[in-house]
């Protein structure tokens, strides 16, 4: 089965089940059309904004770590890297996050450099997103008072974090210092599955290896790092801004940089698995849920504020992302193709 008919099965079973919990629902929720007509009409919009513009600020952030992280394997200025991070997220947004590749895919373009040194740099700043993740959350939640609501939820948020950290870090430290070992352990073990298959996956590993000597120095993964922790301070922002926005509501209004951090936590959880269209539904739906279950607020408003919420942190990088494609000359569905075959091949 092809990839666009997995995607597509996937996306029918999604909606089936998103109508049986609306069927289960009704009558069982009440849902106060009322309230939120008022609470919409006091959203600040200008919170709003400043949400959208910490997350354009976010991505425009990822330039010159990836600069820094390319080192002496590019000479391309950080300039000419802002087009690839707006459009790639652009395509992630429409096209789900099965075309996250498209970042990698375009970069390589841009800087004439091989893809797979461009993919080195994709999983090492994954790595470094999870890092900055957790180290704020385990500095939030050092800070934060211990009678804090869920304050178990969100010490495990932040242990899941250093968890897949930990995880990615040791692999890509294996690669670097072992890669032909980790490529013949990966060719022996699927060669019971594919023996083409098995030759590729340890043919990417060899090159993903060379890739990853684009970093020689603590100083240049410092620099990355600063820059990691940056991103997500904006990240966090615009999800505090964001949720404040909503003045007339009690629980949001006063919400915390605490509480901040566990929503974001909950929203990372839920955008691990991203689909086309489908995907900003079931992102709103995890927004709501954590809003009602972690911070009691009532249905109405929890669903308002999730579809804001994901408008601004998903959909928000779109119109400047189709600015920065008309400028590079990309066709986004070209994008969204290359990154699927980059991951395939």
């Amino acid at each position: 089965m092809s990839k666009s008919a997995r995607n597509a099965v996937i996306a029918v079973v999604l909606v089936v089940f998103l109508a049986a919990c609306a069927w289960f629902a009704r009558g069982r929720v009440h849902f106060d059309f009322a309230n939120l007509k008022v609470q919409l009409r006091a959203v600040s919009w200008a919170r709003v904004a400043a949400g959208v513009a910490l997350i354009w600020l976010s991505v425009a952030i990822r330039a010159p770590r990836w600069r820094v992280l390319l080192g002496s394997a590019s000479t391309t200025g950080t300039a000419k890297l802002l087009g690839p991070q707006f459009v790639g997220f652009t395509v992630v947004a429409l096209f789900g996050r099965a075309a996250d590749l498209a970042r990698p895919y375009l970069t390589a373009r841009r800087t004439a450099t091989p893809v797979a040194t461009q993919l080195a740099v994709y999983f090492i700043e994954r790595a470094l997103d999870l890092g900055s993740a957790a180290i704020l959350f385990a500095i939030t939640l050092a800070l934060a008072p211990k009678n804090m609501p869920h304050h178990e939820e969100f010490k495990k948020a932040g242990q899941g974090a250093l968890v897949m950290m930990a995880a990615i870090v040791i692999f890509l430290l294996a690669v670097r210092f072992a890669g032909g070992a980790v490529a013949g352990f990966a060719r022996k073990t699927l060669r019971v599955a594919s023996k083409t298959f098995a030759e590729s996956v340890a043919a990417k590993i060899l090159e993903f290896r060379e890739g990853l000597r684009t970093i020689k120095s603590f100083g240049q993964f410092g620099s990355a790092l600063v820059l990691s922790l940056l991103i997500w301070v904006m990240i966090a922002g615009s999800y505090f801004e964001t949720t404040r926005a909503f003045r007339d509501s009690a629980q949001l209004a006063s919400f915390s940089v605490p509480q901040t951090m566990l929503l974001l936590a909950s929203s990372m959880a839920g955008s691990l698995i991203q689909l086309p269209v489908i995907g900003w539904f079931s992102q709103i739906g995890v927004l709501a849920g954590a809003y009602l279950a972690f911070f009691s607020v009532p249905v109405e408003i929890a669903s308002a504020a999730g579809a804001i919420l994901m408008a601004v942190t998903t959909l928000g990088i779109v119109p400047a992302g189709l600015i920065a494609a008309r400028i590079e000359g990309v066709s986004l569905r070209d994008a969204a193709r290359s990154s699927e075959a980059v991951s395939v091949t």
